[in-house]
Formats: C-alpha cells, structure tokens, sequence
C-alpha cells in the first residue's frame, strides 16, 4: 500500500513537472499570427476593440485573379475574450479636479479584466483590430495598464485579428463567452506612469519628453477640442503615429533596427529616460510600447493626463503663438 501511495505521489510530481516545463514562453513583444495559432489554447487572448458588434460579425473577403482580400471587418479569434476599450479608462479624481480617461484603480481594473474571462497564471495575447496604428496604441493600452499591475506575461498580436483574417487562419464569430477570470492586479507598479508634476521636473533635466501625436498637433497647427492649449510641452520632440506603424497584411510594429533608423531622424535617443503623451494617453501607449518594449528601455514612463490634464492645469505649452 504504501509502495503504491509512493507511485502515485512521484507520478504526479512527474506530471506536475511536465506540464511547467510545457507551459509556453512568450517569445516577445510581439507574436505572429502563425505562433499564435500553435499556442492560442495556451494563452490568454484578450481582443480588445472600439466596435464590440464586430466581434460577432462575419468578415466580408472578395477574390480577385486568384487572391482574397478582406473587404469587410468582422469575426474573431476562436477562443478569444473580448475587451470593449471603452471600459479600459475612466474618470478620476487627480488633486481635487476630475481628468478623464485615466487608468482606472486596481479593484476597478481587477474587476474588469476578470469580467472577460482573463485566467491567472498564463500569458495574455492582446489582439487590437489591426486595421489602424490607433488600433495598435489600443492592445499597447491595455498591455500597459496589466503592466502597470504587475503582469509581466503579455504580448501583442502584430497585424492583429486583419492580420490574422488576411493570412487565412480560422475565425469564428459565436458571442464572448460568460465566464469569470481568475487574474490577479498586485499594487500599480508607478515606475511605468508619470503625473503631472513628473513631468514638470522632468523638463530639462535630460529625461526625454516624446509626444505621441501628429506633427500638427505638436507645432500647435492643430487641437483637440478637450486640450486647453495648441502646442507641445516644452523640450519635447515629436515621434508621429504615421512612423510607428507600416500597415502590411494589418498593421503591423516595425523592428528595433527600424526604429532605431527612424529614431535618428526624429532625434529620440531609446536609451534615455523618457515620458510619452499624447493628448488623452491613447497615442502615448503606442509610441511606450515601442520604447519600453520593443526597444527594451526600462525607464520608460506614460503621462496617463497627457495634454488634458497638463492644459485644464494651466501649464505651459510650445506653440506657434
């Protein structure tokens, strides 16, 4: 009897021990839509989009001498867990004055994510829409705030669910399924956020400001109707959404050796310590996602306020006026 309890006890340490050497290892970033199909029943697939009818919609194709195109946005991933990225910022009480947008408290954000299906212990998958570089900066979002709360076990879906609909892999379009996660958010990890007054001491103490928006934006040619002031905070150089991205089969992120080509021009060192922003934080989680990741620049910071909240402030910004 005992001799059997024994057997019983070692094959089970066995077991145990296979299935932690078969647990999958991200292999970045980034994936591919072919990894993820190898390993999509291993990992969280979180899709998150700012059309949540799409999810169950069919995607349209046409086929054209030989070669189908998707002509229409539609349908998912199997297994996937669908995010409305409406849900993934909120309103927030910042020194007295509310400021919109912001990355919602650790219950809150906990709550959310495990309303979807997000189970713990696994690594998570985020897959934008991928027709767009903005729907990128959406999945780079999310990344980021499951960053911010201790989730280290994340990647993105490079050309996302267009990406992966243009290569031909099998989609379904059945409804979210009505599951409760298990995913935990530990204490916000507040090396990866800055505030405002972070900011404001950062200004020419040779932290590298980034701002996330097109050039127009940032000369002050442009403004968004929710930013007090038309400019760029002071010392910032620009890195536009239009060269973050190369849309190819879904919009893709470009390689380091890209980056680092483009980066010259735009005089932005990956190295330095740096604070993005933007005009809400949706831009600024892109152009992050590149430096902290992509690059492998640790001190790497988001201005979750952004221009909205530095402008209602009433501090300055570098115009044409």
């Amino acid at each position: 009897m005992k001799k059997h309890i024994g057997n019983t006890v070692v094959a089970a340490l066995l077991l145990l021990g296979s299935a932690a050497a078969q647990a999958v290892t991200l292999p970045g970033p980034l994936v591919s839509p072919q990894w993820l199909a190898q390993h999509r029943a291993e990992v969280n697939i979180v899709d998150v989009r700012h059309d949540p009818a799409s999810f169950t919609k069919a995607p349209a194709f046409t086929t054209e001498k030989g070669v189908k195109s998707l002509t229409g946005f539609g349908g998912h991933i199997p297994g996937a867990l669908l995010l409305d990225f409406g849900k993934v910022r909120v309103p927030r009480m910042v020194d007295g004055h509310e400021v919109k947008w912001m990355l919602p408290d650790r219950t809150a954000f906990q709550s959310l994510m495990r309303s979807i299906g997000v189970e713990a212990g696994r690594p998570t998958v985020i897959v934008p829409e991928g027709a767009s570089g903005a729907d990128l900066d959406m999945a780079a979002r999310v990344y980021w705030s499951m960053k911010v709360y201790g989730d280290n076990h994340l990647a993105i879906l490079n050309g996302g669910t267009t990406g992966w609909l243009e290569q031909g892999l099998a989609y379904d379009t059945a409804a979210a399924p009505d599951s409760k996660g298990t995913w935990v958010a530990s204490a916000p990890r507040m090396k990866y956020v800055a505030s405002s007054r972070d900011v404001a001491k950062a200004i020419g103490t040779g932290v590298q400001i980034v701002d996330a928006r097109p050039m127009p934006f940032y000369v002050g040619l442009a403004r968004k109707p929710i930013v007090g002031s038309a400019g760029h905070i002071k010392g910032a150089v620009n890195l536009p959404p239009d060269v973050r991205t190369s849309a190819q089969g879904g919009t893709h992120y470009l390689t380091p050796a890209e980056y680092t080509s483009i980066f010259r021009h735009l005089d932005i060192n990956a190295s330095k310590p740096s604070i993005t922003y933007c005009n809400t934080g949706h831009l600024a989680s892109g152009a992050w996602f590149v430096l902290s990741e992509v690059m492998k620049n640790p001190n790497t910071r988001l201005y979750d306020g952004s221009m909205y909240e530095w402008t209602a402030e009433k501090r300055p910004v570098v115009g044409l006026h």
